[in-house]
């Protein structure tokens, strides 16, 4: 464990304050700056573009709105996976509170879910797809890529049970809860195969991108977590960190 290597100082003091209150102080005012710095050269062009834009394309907003959302909630959700796959190992022990990193996964978590549900509502009202209630409640009975949909449509219900999971922890015990939150990377390949399989924009370049590189980024960070509980086994001398799971440290 690095927090009791006495070759490693800087990231032992590191663990238990998070990282420096000047580097954080002075992250968030560059990226104050970056966004003024945006605001001021744009800010009049942008305003004039997008209301030009809704002029022309106001009756199409819930179509462009579900698509929006849809993408917000994708990345949510890799960002949950990620996050909570780094915890596991460790790594994030050294920047942050594990608490902190934890409420952070389940927040990612929440949104996710919550931008999910909200493009499933916005489809009631999009009229270029129609859907009634309970074709968008239902898995496969869309009218619509029914395959594709109901997958996504099964990932978004396994992302409802893996969120009431973290409200339950206590009452389930730990094994119970872990056992589930597996259902993680499950709701998170459906989602991935419900985006590019059925999504509007999973042709477009920035679209393709998005899914290869959160693919990338999980599936290295899984086989990552996979190599530090078994390399212990398979070679013991191998100084590995320990694998923790994400627990909550109580104040």
């Amino acid at each position: 464990d690095a927090r009791r290597d006495p070759a490693h100082p800087g990231l032992a003091r590191m663990n238990g304050r998070g990282l420096d209150p000047r580097v954080r102080r002075i992250g968030w005012l560059c990226f104050g700056l970056a966004i003024a710095a945006v605001i001021l050269l744009s800010g009049n062009a942008a305003l004039d573009t997008a209301t030009g834009w809704l002029e022309h394309e106001h009756d199409r907003l819930p179509w462009y709105a579900t698509r929006l959302v849809a993408m917000l909630s994708y990345l949510a959700i890799t960002g949950s996976v990620a996050w909570g796959l780094l915890l596991s190992t460790g790594i994030l022990d050294a920047v942050s509170h594990r608490a902190v990193s934890f409420t952070l996964h389940q927040d990612l978590s929440g949104i996710g879910l919550g931008l999910a549900l909200v493009h499933a509502a916005i489809l009631a009202i999009d009229r270029s797809v129609p859907f009634s209630p309970l074709e968008i409640l239902v898995p496969f009975a869309a009218p619509w890529q029914a395959l594709w949909v109901g997958v996504g449509q099964v990932a978004l219900w396994l992302s409802v049970v893996v969120m009431g999971s973290f409200y339950l922890r206590k009452r389930i015990g730990q094994k119970r809860w872990r056992t589930i939150h597996y259902l993680a990377f499950l709701a998170w390949a459906g989602a991935t195969a419900h985006g590019l399989m059925s999504g509007t924009d999973s042709g477009a370049p920035w679209a393709w991108a998005t899914y290869v590189a959160s693919g990338t980024i999980v599936a290295f960070l899984f086989a990552y977590r996979i190599v530090l509980a078994l390399a212990p086994r398979l070679v013991p001398s191998l100084a590995l960190p320990t694998v923790r799971a994400p627990r909550v440290v109580t104040p």
